[in-house]
């Protein structure tokens, strides 16, 4: 089971470690194809039962409440992309030479002869948004195509399905990426690169590496950021097709072989005649919803991909007219007595976080969560003077709180202690106190949510609901 595709599957001996929203699709898609699948999970609870009891009806074995040990006779295993590769699991294959793939790399494996392309998207925030740009730019070219991957359609589905495309475009988390040894994409963005996951990678340099790969066998473009030097880092590693090109995005005036930003217009100087001394014009920063500095990033890296693909300058400015960023992506929520609301309940994380904080010049910032290993003090430091007031709430505020004490200890800083669902109209309430008109009271937790809310989605619904109320 080397490289290349797989065609007979027929009795092979494969296990689908986890089940959930992959595991249950991979197990599926190979039972159809005559695989003998066996399903492992380390949970056993009401959820797992429902899912196990479907795919047993089917004749999948299913293993609950064991996800460490290799089932015997064991060919091949794809994994959860969430499963972490220092599971015993994955140990006993690597001992027995069994092959761990995750689901791109069986969706990779599977697909039809003439597939689509892909264009895939990475980085450590802005993905989601920057995939459904590229969407929306290639259906404004009259492209079949869908978003994605770790959103949208699931990537098996999208290949082996009945519906026909003429290319997808792709989002991969590094979790993807680490398992997905073969994939090849017709042309890859790396967005961005902060710390995040590292208790799941073990470094910055394996979760580096991780992304990097989106790179590897690209062949007609490489695009980087060039604000961020880890991300050409990345390009100059990577193994690609001869003739592939590294093309740089920025918010500043473009050089060649770059798209960037001229007095209000997004223009590409990259995929033009004689590019040492033509621009392409593609849209106005104005088309971009919102247009907050690393939003418009995001639509330079989207229009890269697509002109990489040979889309025309049209389709870019009309498909960034027609894209709606999903909800709780800098939402403006309502403006109250002069302040301006706005949800960025998705910014998890703190380098998230900090693009969120510098799309305002006033803001009452409300914080807080479970900080999944991240420390503020880069954070803090950099908005300092962006601060009116901080309002915390959550399980690990104190990292927050403390980090403020040290980078600006002239904000005043309200600690939430409560973690009821109440909670955040309190935080709401507070930060109202604290801000005055012009500001921006901003929910960018820089945290998860699930210390306190099922997810971000929940968490950004419970502010807009506290500033409703706060209207009314």
């Amino acid at each position: 089971m080397g490289s290349g595709q797989v065609t007979d599957w027929q009795g092979k001996h494969v296990t689908v470690a986890g089940l959930g929203v992959s595991g249950v699709p991979a197990a599926k898609a190979l039972h159809g194809l005559g695989a003998k699948v066996t399903v492992v999970n380390d949970g056993d609870d009401a959820r797992a039962r429902e899912q196990a009891a479907e795919l047993e009806a089917l004749g999948v074995t299913v293993r609950l409440g064991d996800g460490d040990t290799l089932p015997d006779g064991t060919e091949l295993i794809v994994t959860a992309p969430g499963w972490k590769p220092d599971k015993p699991l994955f140990a006993a294959a690597d001992a027995a030479g069994v092959p761990v793939w995750g689901d791109v790399e069986l969706a990779w494996r599977l697909r039809k002869p003439g597939a689509a392309d892909w264009l895939a998207v990475t980085g450590t925030n802005g993905k989601t948004t920057t995939v459904q740009m590229l969407a929306s730019i290639l259906e404004a070219a009259g492209l079949r195509t869908a978003a994605v991957g770790n959103i949208g359609v699931s990537l098996l589905d999208a290949v082996l399905g009945d519906e026909e495309y003429d290319v997808l475009a792709v989002e991969l988390s590094s979790y993807q990426l680490h398992w997905a040894p073969s994939l090849r994409a017709h042309s890859a963005a790396v967005l961005n690169l902060a710390p995040d996951h590292l208790d799941w990678h073990g470094s910055m340099e394996a979760y580096a590496k991780d992304k990097g790969r989106i790179y590897e066998g690209n062949r007609v473009a490489c695009v980087y950021n060039t604000a961020d030097k880890a991300t050409e880092d990345l390009v100059r590693e990577a193994d690609v097709e001869e003739g592939c090109r590294a093309v740089g995005f920025t918010l500043g005036t473009p050089g060649p072989s770059q798209l960037g930003v001229v007095e209000g217009l997004l223009v590409d100087r990259a995929f033009v005649e004689n590019r040492q001394k033509n621009a392409q014009e593609l849209a106005e920063v104005a088309d971009v919803k919102p247009a907050a500095p690393h939003n418009i990033a995001n639509a330079l890296a989207a229009a890269a991909l697509a002109r990489a693909y040979g889309l025309p300058a049209s389709a870019v400015r009309e498909g960034l007219r027609n894209f709606t960023p999903d909800a709780h992506r800098i939402a403006h929520v309502a403006d109250v007595d002069g302040v301006a609301y706005v949800d960025d309940s998705k910014a998890t994380n703190t380098h998230a976080a900090q693009a969120s904080l510098a799309a305002y010049d006033s803001v009452v910032w409300i914080a807080g969560g479970l900080a999944k290993g991240a420390t503020f003090d880069e954070l803090v430091a950099g908005a300092a003077q962006r601060l009116r007031g901080a309002v915390l709430i959550g399980r690990d505020r104190a990292l927050i709180r403390e980090a403020l004490a040290r980078h600006a200890p002239e904000v005043p800083v309200v600690d939430l202690e409560r973690t009821d669902t109440g909670a955040m109209l309190q935080a709401v309430q507070e930060a109202r106190r604290l801000a005055r008109p012009g500001d921006t009271v901003l929910l960018a937790p820089a945290c998860a949510s699930m210390d306190m809310f099922a997810n971000y989605n929940k968490r950004g619904d419970a502010f807009a609901q506290a500033v409703r109320e706060l209207g009314a």
